[in-house]
């Protein structure tokens, strides 16, 4: 079941900024996987479902979908798709901070280290949030691609210095208009 978390890791490097890292001791922590059902083998060819409500947990990872398929080649986990109203899942990183990403659908294609993200997805970091209808990450090379499909992208970065007070507004100048019949 390394699968699982290894899909939930990419998920965590889905955040805009890409030094972000998910919480390196969540991977040396024990997987509770919790289900209403499950179909499928785990070995072999085929595809495993999980139904009824999926909760994966592992140190302060955080995954839920409504149905997770886990896609088997050779005994090995070659994708995982995780699908609902919405997919969610929530990782504190090295840094302390946390992500938060969902989608309808969240596939990540374990052999190519591809991650697609769709369905009014969002991802949320403090490094800033991104959002629309699909999103596609390459957990190898960083790379990013985000719209093309018809929706609007929106990215928005926090300012580095969130604790400062906004620049305050010019002062008023008062300005006396003449009324009729004054001298002025």
């Amino acid at each position: 079941m390394k699968i699982l978390y290894a899909a939930a890791f990419a998920l965590s490097l889905l955040a805009p900024a890409v030094a972000v890292q998910a919480k390196t001791s969540d991977r040396n922590q024990e997987m509770t996987i919790d289900a209403g059902a499950q179909a499928g083998s785990l070995v072999g060819d085929g595809v495993t479902t999980l139904s009824g409500g999926v909760v994966i947990t592992q140190g302060t990872l955080d995954l839920r979908s409504a149905q997770a398929d886990i896609h088997m080649k050779d005994g090995q986990a070659v994708r995982a798709v995780f699908t609902g109203k919405q997919a969610k899942m929530k990782q504190q990183l090295d840094d302390g901070t946390w992500m938060e990403a969902q989608a309808d659908k969240i596939d990540y294609d374990i052999i190519k280290e591809i991650v697609v993200l769709t369905g009014n997805y969002t991802v949320k970091s403090a490094q800033g949030t991104n959002s629309g209808g699909t999103m596609t990450y390459n957990t190898a090379t960083g790379q990013m691609n985000s719209g093309g499909d018809g929706q609007r992208v929106r990215t928005v970065i926090p300012p580095k210095n969130k604790g400062a007070a906004p620049a305050a507004a010019p002062a008023a100048t008062k300005t006396t208009v003449p009324t009729a019949g004054s001298k002025k």
